[in-house]
């Protein structure tokens, strides 16, 4: 896990610099889209398989600037706010129930955006994200584990970091897309409970974002 988040982390700055030094060389910030843009988050948390269970529905918002390389590449940095988390059921040897997980991060994706044509793009990239909140909840009366009280931020890694990839449509002023973060950290961190450890949600998030974004420039 720590070599994953390692070379995440590297392909990220590694990308940003080198994509910002041949954007500086080749095309001028007049060039440069700026905007805002939101939409809906479709959230949950993986271990091994992806699958569409306990989906969490909700939102993403924030700014973004596309920096033209050429007519059919550009880079796309953003600044967001995003939620995400799940709905989990849990039954192991320490408790049973049902629990929401709400986790609220800053993001920052740096894509690499393709114009495959003047209103049709496709866009790849690291994404790395800080938590800044976490809420829990229990979401059955016969949960037997009270998140409320046994659960606050520090019980959450920080940092989530992955790969981003999706297609957007682009038009004179708006645009439209869907984009999918498959997350290669876990959410959890390691708890200790009597003589026994365990990490909880032992889960990496997996987010379906649809959004909306508005030019400013």
């Amino acid at each position: 896990m720590k070599n994953r988040i390692q070379l995440v982390a590297a392909l990220f700055l590694t990308f940003g610099a080198t994509s910002l030094t041949s954007n500086a060389q080749t095309t001028s910030s007049s060039n440069a889209e700026f905007g805002i843009k939101g939409g809906v988050n479709f959230s949950n948390m993986y271990t091994e398989d992806v699958d569409d269970n306990n989906v969490l529905t909700s939102f993403n918002a924030g700014l973004y600037v596309s920096m033209p390389i050429s007519d059919f590449l550009a880079i796309q940095p953003e600044f967001l706010f995003s939620r995400k988390g799940s709905e989990l059921t849990y039954d192991n040897v320490f408790a049973e129930g049902k629990a929401k997980f709400k986790l609220n991060y800053i993001e920052v994706p740096v894509l690499l955006k393709a114009n495959i044509t003047p209103n049709f793009n496709i866009h790849v990239g690291p994404y790395i994200a800080y938590l800044i909140d976490a809420q829990i909840t229990n979401e059955t009366e016969d949960g037997t584990f009270d998140f409320e009280d046994n659960f606050d931020n520090d019980d959450f890694n920080k940092i989530d970091a992955g790969i981003s990839a999706g297609i957007g449509f682009d038009f004179e002023s708006i645009g439209i897309g869907a984009r999918y973060n498959y997350g290669l950290t876990t959410v959890g961190k390691e708890r200790t409970v009597g003589t026994g450890t365990y990490t909880f949600p032992d889960g990496k998030n997996s987010n379906i974002s649809v959004y909306v974004a508005l030019k400013l420039n």
